[in-house]
C-alpha cells in the first residue's frame, strides 16, 4: 500500500512540481550557507534579517497551501484560516514561554512574566504540559484540528455553503481575537507572548538557530506540498474536485459530501497550525492581532494572485504578495500599500482570473490542444508563436 501511494505521488509530480521542489530545496540550503559561511562584507552574504524574512515567507506559503487545498480543490472559501494559523502559533509560544523559567523579569520558575504582573497565583491547567516539546507539537496540530472539526461538523452537516460559510469563518476568527485580547484568558492579553529565549535548548536569537528554523520551514513547505499533491491526485482528491464543481450531483451519486469536506477542512487547519508554529520563533512574538480577519482575507488574496487550484501558485502568490508588502511598507511608499494590494487583486480578478500559475497552465493546455488538432489534420509545420 505504501509503495502504491509512493508510486501515485511520483506520477502526480509534473515538470512544474519537480522544479518547485528543487528550487525550494536549493533555497533551503543556499540561504543558511550564504548567511553562515560567507563574510558580511561579501555581496553574496545573506543577512540574519533576510533569513528571518524568508522564513516568514515560507510559513506564509504553507498557510497558502492549506487554503488552496480547501478552496481550490473543494470550493470551501474560508475567510478565517488565520485563526488556525494563530492557534498553532500560540501553542508554540506557550512552549517557548515555559522555557524562559527564572530568566524572566520576575524570575518566577513556573509562571510567565505577564501572569506574575497580573497577580496570577498558579499556572492555569491548560498550560500544563507545554514545558515538553512533543506535547507542544501535538497541541500545534490538535488544537486547530479539533476546532476545525467541531466547526466543520456543525457547518457542513447544516449544509452551510458559499458566502454564508465564508462569513461564519470570519466571525469565528473575530470572536477568537476578542477573546484573546482579554487578560483573564491567560494568553498575555493585548501584548501576547514574547521575550522568548530558547527552543530545544538553542538560543532563538542566534544565527545558527534562525538558519535552522528557516531550513525546517522550507522542508515543511516541501512536505506540505507533497501531502497536498498526493491528496489531489488520489481518488479522494477527484471526489473533492467533483464536490467543488457540482456538489448536489456528487451527493446524488451517493458520496457523503459532508464527510469529505470535514476531513479536508480539518487537515487544512492542522497545516495552518504548523505554519503558525514555525512562524512564531522566527518573528519572536504572537499576539491577538494574528486573529485579525484582515489577515485571513489577505491570505486568500495570496492564493487568488498565484492561482487557486494549482498549489504551486498558492505558494508563489504568498511569496510575491508578501515581498510586495515588505517593499511597499518601507520608505515613502508605505502609505500606498493598501492601494497597491487592492489594485493587484482587482487586476488579477479582471485580467488573470485563474491567477498567475493558473493562467500559464491554461495557455500551456491551449497550445497542446492546438498542436494535437494540427497533428490530426496533418499539419506538420510549426504553429506561430503567440
Amino acid at each position: 500500500m505504501i509503495g502504491a501511494g509512493s508510486h501515485m505521488l511520483i506520477r502526480s509530480l509534473d515538470r512544474g512540481a519537480m522544479i518547485f521542489l528543487i528550487v525550494v530545496g536549493a533555497i533551503a540550503i543556499a540561504v543558511p550557507t550564504l548567511n553562515l559561511l560567507v563574510p558580511p562584507e561579501s555581496p553574496f552574504h545573506v543577512s540574519t534579517y533576510l533569513v528571518s524574512l524568508f522564513g516568514k515567507y515560507a510559513c506564509y506559503a504553507i498557510l497558502a497551501l492549506s487554503i488552496d487545498l480547501i478552496w481550490g480543490y473543494c470550493g470551501i472559501l474560508s475567510l478565517g484560516h488565520g485563526a488556525f494559523f494563530a492557534l498553532g502559533g500560540y501553542a508554540m509560544g506557550m512552549y517557548l514561554m515555559r522555557q524562559i523559567g527564572t530568566r524572566g523579569v520576575y524570575a518566577n520558575p513556573i509562571l510567565p512574566d505577564f501572569m506574575v504582573f497580573l497577580n496570577w497565583k498558579e499556572l492555569p491547567v491548560y498550560w500544563y504540559g507545554f514545558q515538553h516539546f512533543p506535547y507542544a507539537v501535538l497541541m500545534v496540530m490538535l488544537v486547530p484540528g479539533v476546532l476545525a472539526f467541531v466547526f466543520g461538523w456543525f457547518a457542513f452537516r447544516s449544509r452551510v455553503t458559499g458566502v454564508y460559510l465564508s462569513i461564519i469563518t470570519q466571525a469565528l476568527t473575530y470572536a477568537l481575537k476578542l477573546g484573546f485580547f482579554r487578560n483573564n484568558f491567560g494568553f498575555g492579553g493585548n501584548n501576547g507572548l514574547t521575550d522568548f529565549k530558547d527552543i530545544l535548548g538553542f538560543n532563538v536569537r542566534s544565527e545558527a538557530t534562525r538558519d535552522s528554523l528557516f531550513a525546517i520551514s522550507c522542508l515543511t513547505l516541501i512536505i506540505g506540498f507533497l501531502v497536498c499533491r498526493s491528496i489531489v491526485a488520489s481518488k479522494f482528491g477527484k471526489v473533492l474536485i467533483a464536490i467543488r464543481d457540482a456538489e448536489a450531483r456528487t451527493r446524488f451519486l451517493g458520496y457523503r459530501v459532508e464527510s469529505f469536506k470535514l476531513l479536508v477542512f480539518t487537515l487544512s487547519a492542522c497545516m495552518a497550525g504548523i505554519a503558525g508554529a514555525l512562524y512564531v520563533p522566527q518573528v519572536g512574538i504572537i499576539n491577538p492581532s494574528e486573529f485579525d480577519p484582515g489577515n485571513s482575507i489577505e491570505a486568500v488574496i495570496w492564493v487568488a494572485v498565484g492561482g487557486r487550484g494549482t498549489l504551486i501558485g498558492a505558494a508563489l502568490g504568498a511569496v510575491l504578495v508578501n515581498y510586495g508588502k515588505t517593499y511597499f511598507t518601507s520608505g515613502i511608499l508605505a502609505p500606498y500599500w493598501l492601494f497597491a494590494l487592492g489594485g493587484l487583486f482587482i487586476a488579477v480578478t479582471l485580467l488573470l482570473p485563474r491567477g498567475i500559475v493558473g493562467t500559464l497552465h491554461h495557455w500551456s493546455a491551449l497550445r497542446r490542444d492546438r498542436a494535437s488538432a494540427a497533428a490530426e489534420d496533418g499539419v506538420t509545420e510549426p504553429l506561430p508563436a503567440e
